[in-house]
């Protein structure tokens, strides 16, 4: 199934089965989303992404930044991280966000994508920290990039482009039955910045 053209404005699911997955298309006009753009690319405290690969500590071009409620820690690629305060911006992007799906989020972690040589292999956003098959949603800005899923055990592909100020919303079992990657291009040059709000289970809520 491939998505790049003649995307609509709003996909209500666009996965076929096990899991639902909304694209609401660009919810930011384009003077808004270069604004948001220049802005977290300023005011983000980036730093380089860390993952222990096979016993060995790796740091990875593609910059990262935790943001949240309180200082939530979070731990993937066997590094943890921990939440720093809100900006601003961060919190306006957040309430768009939030009205638009009808969900609600208590931290980001973002990404800061330089080129098209920077990417994400397939994953799923399962970790402990997250609470369990809440929304999880993706905000792009800067450079359309080509986006991938894959099930786990059909194996099926179905790809879309996220576009500048684009909203891509992941729900349900999705984390669970199907994988998804930022595949690596030479013919990007300029750079991206994701935000993927997300759900930390409070110890509380346990």
């Amino acid at each position: 199934m491939n998505l790049f053209e003649n995307t609509p404005e709003i996909i209500e699911n666009i996965l076929p089965y096990d899991g639902i997955t909304t694209y609401y298309g660009k919810i930011f006009p384009k003077e808004i989303a270069d604004l948001y753009f220049q802005k977290l690319l300023s005011e983000i405290e980036w730093k380089s992404d860390e993952a222990v690969i096979f016993g060995k500590l790796i740091e990875t071009k593609r910059k990262v930044a935790w943001y949240g409620d309180e200082s939530f820690s979070y731990t993937y690629s066997g590094r943890t991280k921990t939440a720093l305060s809100w900006t601003d911006t961060l919190l306006e992007i957040k309430t768009a966000i939030e009205q638009t799906s009808g969900e609600t989020f208590n931290s980001c972690l973002l990404n800061l994508y330089h080129n098209g040589s920077e990417g994400m292999a397939y994953h799923s956003d399962g970790e402990k920290d997250l609470k369990d098959n809440a929304a999880i949603s993706s905000v792009s800005f800067g450079a359309d990039r080509k986006f991938h899923f894959k099930h786990k055990t059909t194996k099926e592909l179905v790809s879309l482009v996220l576009e500048n100020g684009s909203l891509l919303m992941m729900k349900g079992c999705t984390q669970k039955f199907w994988l998804h990657r930022l595949p690596t291009t030479t013919r990007i040059i300029k750079p991206r910045i994701s935000l993927t709000f997300r759900t930390i289970q409070k110890p509380n809520n346990l």
